[in-house]
């Protein structure tokens, strides 16, 4: 079957980026001139997907309305002449794409955000985005995960090495090689410390996943930091199904931090276009 469903998990508060994210959704903090959530969306477009469910919260209907026509904001363009820009605006999702809003009434951890949007996707295998991880490669993440999906015909998570005193962030897998970038999971775990990680191949936020992972979450009680985790789901599954660990081609952001949004509004800024002649010049001169 394939992948025509992708579930944004967009309820969390954003402490980490407080007070810019006190009225405003961490997902809609611009790089360069594209909120996150427009990234990890155009991303799931590129990998065929079709449908898009954003699990909200308080304080996210910005997320919406980005997503929305805003036949305001079109007609005043139209009326100073701004074509271009306004064709921009209108191409931020392309006309085939079904929007689905699922509002998670308590933030009761990722896997809970992902439970909620089982009405949505129903018996389907299905892909899940985080967009605080912004992602970038040659051909899209997704799609090559997406691609992985098709060929073995069961969950894949998109992981990546990280270093071991940083174990304690992540969901990290322990693997057995099956080809040159795919590995079979043998066991997950949900932050372990350092001393106690079975490897430091780490889960960033993309995953494609079983339907089956439904009934695991939601058997699950409350598990790492008092939260339904993913992880414990995807830890249930493997006793049923096999899941892939799949190292990815292309570059992470986490732009859950500070250091790491700012190396990727350097980067994305370095690639746009309209501005990275002037910026280079700009960053080389504050360099010299």
């Amino acid at each position: 079957m394939k992948i025509r469903k992708a579930v944004f998990p967009v309820a969390g508060l954003g402490t980490r980026f407080l007070p810019a994210t006190k009225a405003h959704p961490k997902e809609m903090l611009p790089v360069v001139d594209k909120p996150l959530i427009q990234y990890a969306v155009e991303e799931a477009v590129a990998a065929g997907i079709t449908d898009m469910i954003f699990v909200t919260g308080r304080s996210k209907r910005a997320i919406e309305d980005h997503f929305d026509k805003a036949y305001e904001l079109e007609n005043e363009l139209e009326r100073r002449g701004k074509h271009e820009t306004l064709q921009f605006v209108r191409s931020l999702l392309p006309s085939h794409i079904n929007c689905i809003y699922i509002r998670q009434a308590e933030a009761l951890g990722l896997g809970h955000a992902v439970m909620c949007a089982q009405p949505a996707v129903g018996n389907e295998p299905f892909a899940v985005l985080l967009a605080d991880d912004l992602l970038v490669g040659e051909p899209p993440i997704m799609q090559q995960m997406v691609d992985s999906y098709h060929y073995y015909r069961c969950s894949v998570l998109g992981v990546e090495e990280v270093p071991r005193e940083d174990t304690r962030s992540y969901g990290i897998v322990d693997s057995r090689p099956m080809g040159e970038r795919i590995e079979g999971v043998t066991r997950i775990v949900e932050k372990p410390r350092p001393e106690e990680a079975p490897s430091n191949l780490a889960v960033v936020g993309r995953y494609v996943l079983s339907p089956r992972i439904f009934h695991h979450l939601s058997r699950l009680g409350k598990g790492a930091g008092g939260e339904i985790q993913l992880t414990d789901g995807i830890a249930a599954l493997l006793a049923e199904e096999q899941v892939l660990a799949y190292r990815y081609q292309g570059k992470r952001y986490d732009c859950g931090s500070k250091l790491g949004y700012l190396e990727a509004t350097l980067d994305m800024a370095l690639r746009h276009p309209e501005v990275r002649e002037q910026f280079l010049k700009l960053v080389c001169d504050r360099a010299a």
